[in-house]
This record gives C-alpha cells, sequence and structure tokens, in this order.
C-alpha cells in the first residue's frame, strides 16, 4: 500500500474514533447521531460554494449513497440505544468490510488476491468475534441484528462511494452533496421514528456534537475518500477500509478500558492494581 494512502488511512481512523466516540457517549442517541449527521452540512456548504459541481456521472451513485446513509444512521442509532458502543462497534464494523468483499466479488466481478482476501476474512472475523463474545450480545440479540444492519449498510455504502468518488472527479465536492442530500432525507427517517424537534434539539442540546463532531465526521469521509480520487495512486476500498477499522477498535478498546476502570473506581470498588494493569492492557 501506497505510504501516503497509509496515513490517510490512520488519520481517518483517528477522526472516526473521535466522533463515533463522542456520539455514543451522549446520553439521548436521538439527538447524538440526527447532530453528526446535521453536522456535516455547515463545511459541505462551504464546500460546494468553493468546489466545482460533481461530474453528471456520479449523480446516480450520489442519489443512492444519501438513501444508503438513511440506513446506516437509523440502524447507528438504534444500536447505540441498545447496546455500548465496545460492543456494538466491533461487530458492525468488523461486518462492513466482509459485506464490501461479498459485493466486490459476486456483483461487481473485482478480483482480488488470495492473500488480501484471507487478510480480510482474518481481520473481519477477528473484530467481530470481540463483540460477539459479549455478554449483553448473548443477553440481547437486538444488538447483534442492529449491529450487523449496520454493517451492512456500511459495506454498501463503502463500495458506491468508491465508484462514485472516482466518477465525480473530486472526493470533497462528492460527499458534500451527499451529506447534504443526506441531511434533507433524515428528518422523514425521525419522523417514521416519531422524533419531533430533533434539529431544534441538535442546535441546543447537542450543539457541541453538532459543531465539533459534525466536522470531525465530514473531515473522516472526505479525507477517506480522497485515496479514490485517482485510482492508479489509490488503495482498493476493501483492503484500507479493513485497516481502519482495526486502527478505530484499537483506540476505541483502549479508551473503554481506562473509562471503565476510573468508573469502577467511581462506584467505590476496590480492584487490586495488578488487576487495573490487566484491564488497562486488555
Amino acid at each position: 500500500m501506497d505510504p501516503f494512502v497509509f496515513l490517510i488511512v490512520l488519520f481517518s481512523a483517528v477522526l472516526h474514533a473521535l466522533w463515533n466516540s463522542m456520539a455514543s457517549k451522549y446520553k439521548n442517541k436521538n439527538v447524538s447521531i440526527p447532530a453528526i449527521v446535521y453536522g456535516h452540512v455547515p463545511a459541505c456548504i462551504i464546500a460546494v460554494i468553493v468546489l466545482p459541481l460533481p461530474s453528471v456521472d456520479s449523480i446516480p451513485y450520489i442519489i443512492l449513497s444519501a438513501i444508503i446513509h438513511q440506513g446506516y444512521q437509523n440502524f447507528l442509532l438504534v444500536a447505540y440505544q441498545t447496546g455500548k458502543f465496545t460492543t456494538v462497534y466491533p461487530v458492525a464494523r468488523g461486518f462492513g468490510p466482509l459485506v464490501a468483499t461479498l459485493i466486490s466479488i459476486f456483483i461487481l466481478g473485482v478480483y482480488l488476491k488470495i492473500y488480501t482476501l484471507i487478510s480480510i476474512l482474518l481481520i473481519s472475523t477477528g473484530i467481530m468475534l470481540i463483540g460477539l463474545f459479549s455478554k449483553s450480545v448473548i443477553k440481547n440479540y437486538k444488538i447483534l441484528y442492529t449491529s450487523l444492519a449496520t454493517g451492512i449498510f456500511i459495506g454498501i455504502y463503502s463500495i458506491v462511494d468508491g465508484y462514485g468518488a472516482r466518477a465525480s472527479g473530486s472526493a470533497v465536492s462528492y460527499m458534500s452533496w451527499v451529506f447534504i442530500l443526506s441531511a434533507l432525507i433524515f428528518p422523514i427517517v425521525l419522523r417514521i421514528r416519531n422524533q419531533k424537534n430533533i434539529l431544534k434539539k441538535t442546535l441546543t442540546e447537542g450543539k457541541f456534537i453538532f459543531w465539533v463532531g459534525g466536522f470531525l465526521s465530514y473531515l473522516a469521509y472526505i479525507r477517506n475518500g480522497s485515496r479514490r480520487d485517482r485510482p492508479k495512486r489509490r488503495a482498493p476500498c476493501v483492503p484500507a477500509d479493513g485497516l481502519r477499522e482495526v486502527f478505530i477498535f484499537q483506540l476505541q478498546e483502549k479508551t473503554g478500558s481506562k473509562e471503565k476502570a476510573k468508573a469502577d473506581h467511581r462506584q467505590g470498588n476496590q480492584i487490586p492494581a495488578r488487576d487495573r494493569y490487566r484491564r488497562l492492557r486488555h
């Protein structure tokens, strides 16, 4: 993999980790997830004013991606309401590259070398198993269902956006129009979920996530999409996405372990120093 692509993927991973952490930890997921969705818009407006329009060939991809993102955003919201981040995230993000790989091979006819397939399988399965063996998943299968559904939409939009960004001529312009259209459609999804006045709540209760989390999410997607502008220099979508998911989960797993130890300490549990050290390491 091109070292430049490698750095872009890792930078994207850090940004994904930050905005996912913010959205998942907020008490009201009906506010935090829409805040991320609507938080894309300010940066998108600036981008579409400054940058040229995407090519006509990319318009079907923009529409399709915006529709697919509705499923992703809906199931991500439900998944975070149902289970903890460290349970939902590895299942969803591990399953996404598997879905993208299957679509690439059996529908799009993409050829992937055997060692690439083995790498994707091992990485994705390894990430998923961390979440699948969680006690909360065993007790509540809705966590598994919503996490897998989220992963399906991740895999689908990864493929669509990969082709769309290349067809558009500008990944930043392409993703900006996707996010604007997605933000226009998302109120319909919220209405179906019987959620009202969400935009007002995101600008009041969730304004920090709206401005900061939304911008970080936007930046993560356009940085990840920029490697798809010129296919001769960029990595294939599936392997690069798999690398990103590993790095994201490593960041989140360490953060989650530290926060769990702090929570136990606040509750007055006497945890031996040796056990605390093991938790932080694992």
